[in-house]
């Protein structure tokens, strides 16, 4: 057995093996450690590498996986590999049939685009594939093996009581910094895909029409991606609203949370999505949400009960339904009751975790 093996689980196999092939922080990677902090007590696994993991204990490198998986389990099974990526698939394969690994493949597809021949033929190297949602299922060559949709930890991204006291006492803003009764925000990388411009428009549109609202941009803007954040800068401040629509730049991760709970209306507006965690994490923490069609918002949000979800790219659908949801208090806070009742019932990463584990095991 491999010598840095988890004290705690030492004295039993590991069963599972996860992918953990990205530096950087990402939706999939905020997925992954949700779901590892419940499954870890479900089942004994390693992560295949250290990249933000919290619990570095958990990590393992690929080549004490290759020495690891060189024999099967005692009970002759063998171990499963979770891949979330098309490199970590690739990781896999090169485990699997290479190094002739005892391991069987897993793959979680998320992504709603047509698959390049790469990654159709590394798919089909796979054991199994479950996809994320019925829209992500409906891209991959061949049905999946089952469909688990993603969950988010619902002990983290909790609701205030108040909003509007929650909001006031966030650090967010520059002290001297006007804050409004309550606060809006869309999430995310500053870039157009991600639909900024249209939060950005609509919000300076709407919001002299609602006094009490101040919107904010939580995300970093990368270099290529700089005059588009400088033009809404501008936009912004030509309509003389600077003090109203305030970008906030990329926040720490652990900060997240709090800030998700102090917002009353959180918007999601992206061309295209895999799944899309930030309206669960909204809805779990009893923000109302207005989502575009991509990802699986449109099958998580109940129109009219936790949001509304518009089209893409559609500048006046998105402007009709927030000025409904600034112009009721009283229903904005109600769709936030609901959302977090929505995602208790059907989407924590406990359930996310529980499903998946119960998955694996009757595949080994």
């Amino acid at each position: 057995m491999d010598a840095m093996v988890n004290p705690e689980i030492s004295n039993r196999e590991i069963e599972l093996i996860i992918g953990n092939s990205k530096r950087n922080f990402s939706g999939i990677t905020s997925t992954m450690l949700q779901v590892v902090s419940y499954q870890k007590d479900m089942i004994p696994l390693r992560v295949m590498g250290k990249n933000n993991l919290t619990d570095t204990s958990l990590a393992i490198s690929f080549w004490q996986v290759v020495k690891m998986c060189q024999k099967p389990l005692s009970n002759g099974k063998f171990r499963v590999f979770h891949a979330r990526r098309v490199d970590e698939m690739i990781q896999g394969v090169v485990l699997k049939y290479l190094f002739r690994a005892k391991i069987k493949l897993l793959f979680s597809s998320a992504a709603q685009r047509k698959r390049a021949k790469f990654t159709c033929w590394l798919t089909r190297r796979m054991d199994a594939v479950i996809a994320m949602c019925k829209a992500s299922a409906s891209y991959l060559e061949h049905p999946p093996s089952t469909i688990i949709y993603h969950g988010v930890n619902t002990s983290d991204y909790i609701s205030s009581k108040d909003k509007q006291h929650a909001w006031q006492s966030l650090d967010l803003l520059a002290p001297s910094q006007p804050k409004g009764k309550y606060g809006i925000a869309i999430l995310g990388r500053v870039r157009k895909q991600k639909g900024v411009h249209l939060f950005v428009q609509s919000c300076i549109d709407l919001l002299n029409d609602y006094p009490d609202y101040t919107a904010v941009i939580v995300g970093g803007v990368a270099p290529k991606h700089k005059k588009f954040s400088q033009e809404l800068h501008d936009s912004i401040v030509q309509a003389g609203l600077s003090e109203r629509i305030i970008f906030v730049g990329e926040q720490d991760f652990s900060d997240i949370p709090k800030i998700f709970s102090s917002l009353s209306l959180v918007v999601a507006l992206s061309e295209k999505e895999g799944f899309g965690l930030t309206i669960l994490e909204a809805m779990s923490s009893g923000a109302a949400v207005l989502a575009s069609e991509a990802g699986a918002w449109p099958e998580v949000i109940r129109q009219g009960v936790d949001g509304y979800v518009v089209p893409v790219n559609d500048l006046t659908a998105v402007k009709d339904k927030m000025a409904l949801l600034l112009g009721d208090e009283t229903k904005l806070a109600q769709m936030g009751l609901a959302g977090r009742q929505r995602v208790e019932e059907h989407y924590s990463a406990e359930r996310e975790a529980t499903e998946l584990t119960t998955f694996i095991k009757s595949l080994v």
